[in-house]
């Protein structure tokens, strides 16, 4: 089991970052109202004008956009996981050999759920 103190201070850092990835989200896209997840879009960007020029700005930016939204969704379903395995009581146990994940891993990246030797094997699988 992780040491309780480990998870206070990790919850803390997750709620900290759990605010700054909604502010961003909040701040670039548009939360999809009729979507029970709470999922965001990327907001069209409207630059004036209808040339083939401003289009294709236009269309450019949005596709940049969707990239990032998508990603600050990614981190923000792997933050609130971690929220969730600290509340459940599994918060720092790898999900995939039940081993303690190493506290130093879980202070460099405290949304991991997986032990060292674990995503290692993983990621040479892939």
């Amino acid at each position: 089991m992780v040491h309780p103190s480990v998870s206070q201070t990790a919850k803390t850092r997750l709620l900290e970052e759990k605010i700054r990835l909604e502010q961003d989200l909040n701040d670039i896209a548009n939360q999809d109202k009729k979507d029970a997840s709470g999922a965001f879009e990327a907001a069209y960007p409207e630059i004036g004008g209808n040339s083939d020029d401003d289009n294709a700005i236009e269309i450019t930016a949005y596709a940049d956009e969707i990239s990032i939204v998508d990603r600050l969704q990614a981190e923000l379903r792997d933050v609130n996981k971690a929220l969730k395995s600290i509340e459940d009581g599994t918060y720092g146990t790898c999900k995939y050999c039940g081993k303690i994940i190493d506290e130093k891993r879980l202070e460099a990246r405290p949304t991991s759920s997986s032990c060292v030797a674990c995503k290692k094997q993983l990621t040479q699988e892939l």
